[in-house]
């Protein structure tokens, strides 16, 4: 399964505030489908097809970023 976190957002060019708004929305579309796993507030990565949803988007060609995600603060 791709993920993908805030910081990979940023890399993508959304703003802090946003990205951190989308993985919010992605957790919680998650947890309301029953996987409570997601309601965890120190939990920061989503499956990368839940995002692509919220934002209606193919974002399959910028996967790269999610792999350098772990170095990212």
């Amino acid at each position: 399964m791709n993920t993908i976190t805030r910081a990979d957002l940023i890399k993508m060019g959304y703003g802090p505030s946003v990205s951190r708004n989308i993985i919010k929305h992605a957790k919680e579309k998650l947890v309301n489908d029953g996987f409570f796993y997601y309601d965890n507030p120190r939990l920061g990565r989503v499956p990368l097809s839940v995002v692509e949803e919220i934002l209606g988007l193919n974002l399959k060609f910028n996967i790269h970023f999610a792999k350098d995600s772990a170095t990212i603060g």
